[in-house]
């Protein structure tokens, strides 16, 4: 097969995370905008070529006044710096279907490489409208304060309210450009 170029499907896509909050429990959200030009063969993902795009202001973890202080300069600084992107610079084959994508990752200003795990799900006809599509899963770690993302309060216990490590999953579903 040779590379094409495939088209996110919003709709059947996700881009979700979680962090520990007051060291004893963890709060998800999600991005619920976000891009990517994906061109690729599927049987063999080491030559593909991808580029990400995340609205940061489309952030959501089920409460506003939350959502509201992440997009504030506190953290993301979304006025600022509007997006969140990732570029791969190298895709290795760990597995039938697994790979490792190391890309440049830009957050609030800052790039730096980072490592994700890809597990390629598979290729389908969509019997609805004869497309092919294929789907990735993908998970991954970022420290926010890697990126300049360092706001935190003290816990009257020891700790601190919002932890470092923050968790990346990735589900997408893409159609074969026509």
């Amino acid at each position: 097969m040779t590379k094409s170029k495939w088209v996110v499907d919003a709709t059947h896509s996700a881009i979700d995370f979680s962090v520990k909050h007051m060291m004893v429990s963890k709060v998800k959200g999600a991005f619920h905008t976000f891009d990517a030009t994906i061109e690729a063969d599927p049987t063999d993902l080491t030559s593909a070529t991808i580029d990400f795009t995340v609205d940061v202001a489309s952030i959501d973890t089920r409460n506003a006044d939350r959502d509201g202080h992440l997009k504030s300069a506190d953290f993301f600084d979304a006025e600022k710096y509007p997006s969140m992107t990732f570029k791969a610079t190298s895709i290795d084959k760990k597995g039938e279907d697994e790979y490792t994508v190391t890309g440049d990752m830009s957050i609030h200003g800052v790039t730096r490489p980072e490592t994700f795990l890809v597990t390629f799900e598979g290729l389908a006809k969509d019997p609805m409208s004869g497309a092919e599509k294929i789907g990735f899963s993908a998970e991954g770690k970022v420290k926010r304060s890697d990126y300049g993302l360092t706001w935190n309060a003290a816990l009257e216990t020891g700790g601190v309210l919002v932890g470092d490590e923050i968790k990346i999953t990735i589900e997408i579903e893409a159609g074969k450009e026509a």
